[in-house]
């Protein structure tokens, strides 16, 4: 059986913690323990993951992650995880890099050989394409559209031609 090279070591973790997206009783009780157990939480926003961490009842040292600082950040997350120090990374709704930074982190710790583990949880596009009624497989996700009409448009009629649902 092939196990996650997690469980084979005692290296730092980043854990991949999704957030409720507009209903707090989403919010997983793995992801509740995962966050009251690391060291230092990175989030997008740390006024809004104050409020969501308060309300859980945990508290803990946040620490911001976002587009404009994902450079510094992510050489501040590895210094913390090369002290031994176990972090969550949270956007503000949903799951980290699904249309929100993280992908920089991601891929330089796992390059170092640290443990990233992904909590299950919410995804607003998984959610969408569920609810839809349209057909599941194959599907695209590209992200959010541009908010101009034009772009949009012009997005979009990249992929009308292919063969699955978007």
């Amino acid at each position: 059986m092939n196990r996650q090279k997690s469980f084979e070591n005692e290296k730092p973790t980043l854990y991949l913690v999704p957030t409720p997206i507009g209903n707090l009783n989403e919010m997983n009780p793995r992801a509740i323990d995962v966050l009251n157990s690391v060291d230092v939480i990175a989030c997008e926003d740390t006024r809004n993951s104050g409020q969501l961490l308060k309300h859980f009842g945990i508290s803990k040292r946040l620490i911001a992650y976002q587009n404009f600082n994902e450079t510094s950040s992510t050489k501040g997350i590895i210094n913390l995880l090369s002290q031994g120090n176990n972090i969550a990374l949270i956007s503000d709704a949903g799951y980290p890099l699904i249309n929100d930074p993280g992908q920089r982190v991601v891929s330089e710790v796992t390059a170092l050989g640290y443990n990233v583990v992904p909590i299950s949880g919410c995804s607003a596009f998984l959610n969408a394409l569920v609810a839809s009624g349209l057909i599941a497989q194959p599907f695209i996700f590209i992200g959010f559209l541009p908010p101009s009409t034009h772009d949009c448009v012009k997005k979009l009629r990249l992929y009308q031609s292919y063969p699955m649902t978007l």
